[in-house]
């Protein structure tokens, strides 16, 4: 008779289009979850975010996902005058898979929005880095293209977590650069959210069957750092 029992916990996470790194998870497997679901289409998901969930006045999570990947100062323009808690960095390489890299921004109120999104494109590039220095093959390849791409100055913010009152959210998804708005149910905190952006490249293209969202494709080659 065994004098043990071995529990094996096997949690399956997808992340929409791309993966974290590791260390930097989307959140618990309780936490609220904004962005598309796999297999969910791309229009089902655009129509999707603009049913808030109901619940009383006063900010909340919400997922700001841009049309194109934004550098740091365009980013700050898109998001003027909103309370912005976190930005979502990912580098686009054709054909690879590359992380959806979370970083809490510079709250002290002694910087500017877009020096803040400066200061957290900078802890992405090391973070990159860092599994660059301690990944092997090709995980580690793709590290260092990122982190050259991120500490050069990218357009690669692809989305933000914010804090938002419902009743603003027409004026902010009609801000040039902004493709959609998800608003957290009442009651969600940022630091229990489980973000996976609708990437730039996720789109419909008219034609049946409709677009579904998954993963990229990850057979190209990494470009040198």
């Amino acid at each position: 008779m065994l004098a043990a029992v071995l529990v094996v916990a096997l949690v399956t996470a997808w992340v929409a289009g791309s993966s974290s790194a590791p260390g930097e998870g989307s959140g618990s497997t309780d936490a609220t979850r904004l962005g598309p679901a796999a297999g969910e289409t791309v229009t089902g998901y655009l129509a999707r975010t603009r049913a808030v969930p109901p619940g009383p006045s006063g900010p909340r999570p919400a997922l700001v996902q841009f049309t194109t990947g934004q550098d740091p100062a365009d980013a700050a323009v898109a998001l003027a005058g909103v309370p912005v808690r976190e930005a979502v960095f990912r580098v686009p390489l054709p054909r690879v898979q590359t992380a959806l890299r979370r970083v809490s921004l510079d709250d002290t109120g002694t910087v500017d929005l877009a020096t803040a999104l400066r200061l957290a494109e900078t802890q992405a590039a090391n973070r990159a880095g860092e599994l660059a220095r301690t990944a092997q093959g090709r995980p580690a390849t793709v590290a260092a293209a990122e982190s050259a791409r991120l500490g050069a100055g990218c357009a690669c913010v692809v989305a933000a977590v914010v804090e938002v009152d419902p009743s603003a959210l027409p004026e902010l998804t009609a801000r040039p650069g902004v493709r959609a708005v998800e608003v957290a149910p009442a009651g969600a905190r940022v630091g229990a959210l489980a973000v996976s952006p609708l990437l730039p490249e996720q789109t419909d293209d008219g034609r049946d069957p409709p677009e579904t969202v998954g993963p990229v494709p990850d057979d190209g080659p990494v470009p040198p750092p």
